[in-house]
């Protein structure tokens, strides 16, 4: 018999994604959907997920024990968010007035304004103003059904500066429920002090932030942003292979406004994902349905930008590819951090049908983050990281937009949301 320490007795509807992660072409429809189902966990992992017979025979819950009566809730994984730009201060409220008034991105970008208007405000705040503003996000993020988050520096684009936001990322770890997956971005622009001399900002990145964010132990994964004005497809590898050999995985911001061949280049090199994919090529969705790197895309960013591209959800999910969704929330084209709208933008925007956007929300943003052995779906041994919405269907997630369906979040076992208030 396993023991437990919670119960949710009679879920109305109970979606465990099973089935293990990614999930490709029709394994992307199933999200393991049962009904009058009982889910049971013990410190903080799931020990049983089926119907009631089952549970009995095979669960015993200990004392005190905590059981909750959820005949009137559907129970889903928490969702993963797996491309944010969490740590960065500062607002860009002004340049969103100019993007309405018909300014491009290239254009703000050339005039000093897009991420190098982050830098200087990440750069000029403390670490305890940025570590507040990382709490009150996650919070948000919270509130809106994301247990598991990934994280980027990339704001800081210094050795010192870089450091700050990944140790910054680290305390916030410490002190808030949601799991923080970190990611070394010094690669997200050229800094202006480098901007003649971007083959030395390279070296710098290569030769000294690289090692020291590695023995330090602050990131997972390394990140470069693979766009023309950024950095070339060229740059990109070296840089890629030298993060690979430092022992670090490796995601790569690809073809996000024009197609440099990102997404091919991260299939070939075995990235955890390509992320972005507004301008992915046939030969790049071809590339990534044959390999076991994640697309992740990122409604959120033409909807904030207002764009009429959109990310080939359908012919990458067609052609077999691992496809995820996130939220990239950033201040500058995607000030979006909740996946449930990210959920619902794949939904009514890149032509997902339900079933398709919750598992590219949970289970394959789970394994685009590293973490699919552990979240994204509801199955004995992962972590004990659920969704309580009072609606009465799942489809209602999407369908009845006019309010807001998570009512409690379960992380680790534990709640830390209660009638729509963090505990």
């Amino acid at each position: 018999m396993s023991r437990a320490d919670l119960v949710l007795a009679g879920c109305r509807q109970l979606l465990t994604c099973r089935g293990g992660a990614p999930k490709r072409k029709n394994e992307l429809g199933d999200v393991g959907l049962v009904e009058n189902a009982w889910l049971a966990s013990h410190r903080g992992r799931i020990v049983y997920a089926g119907d009631e017979r089952g549970f009995r025979d095979s669960v015993r819950p200990v004392p005190g024990a905590e059981t909750v009566d959820c005949r009137e809730f559907v129970v889903l994984p928490g969702f993963v968010d797996c491309h944010t730009h969490l740590p960065f201060a500062g607002s860009r409220a002004e340049e969103f007035l100019l993007r309405l008034q018909g300014w491009t991105y290239a254009q703000l970008a050339e005039r000093g304004l897009g991420i190098l208007t982050t830098v200087a405000a990440t750069r000029a705040a403390g670490e305890e103003e940025i570590l507040r503003l990382c709490l009150e996000r996650l919070d948000h993020m919270l509130l809106n059904g994301a247990t598991t988050v990934e994280a980027k520096s990339g704001y800081g684009l210094s050795l010192k500066d870089e450091i700050k936001q990944l140790e910054i990322l680290k305390k916030a770890a410490g002190l808030h429920p949601v799991d923080i997956v970190p990611t070394f971005m010094g690669a997200h622009e050229v800094p202006p002090e480098y901007r003649d001399r971007r083959g030395e900002y390279i070296a710098l990145l290569l030769d000294a932030i690289l090692p020291e964010v590695r023995s330090r132990g602050l990131a997972e994964f390394f990140d470069v942003f693979c766009e023309e004005g950024v950095f070339s497809a060229e740059e990109t590898r070296r840089m890629v292979r030298a993060a690979k050999a430092a022992g670090l995985q490796v995601k790569i911001h690809a073809d996000e406004f024009t197609d440099l061949g990102g997404a091919a280049l991260a299939a070939e090199e075995g990235a955890r994902s390509a992320e972005h994919l507004l301008a992915v090529s046939e030969e790049g969705v071809r590339k990534l349905a044959s390999s076991a790197t994640a697309a992740v895309l990122l409604p959120g960013v033409p909807f904030f930008l207002r764009l009429d591209r959109r990310a080939p959800a359908r012919a990458l999910i067609d052609s077999g590819a691992v496809v995820a969704l996130a939220s990239d929330f950033n201040p500058g084209s995607s000030m979006v951090s909740s996946m449930l709208f990210v959920f619902q933008l794949g939904v009514f925007t890149l032509g997902m049908n339900v079933e398709e956007a919750l598992n590219a929300s949970t289970a394959n943003a789970a394994y685009a983050a590293g973490r699919e052995a552990r979240a994204g779906r509801l199955e004995p041994g992962l972590q004990a990281d659920a969704l309580l919405c009072d609606i009465p269907h799942y489809a209602h997630l999407a369908y009845d937009l006019n309010r807001h369906p998570i009512r409690h979040v379960i992380k680790n076992g534990a709640f830390v949301v209660r009638d729509r208030r963090r505990v």
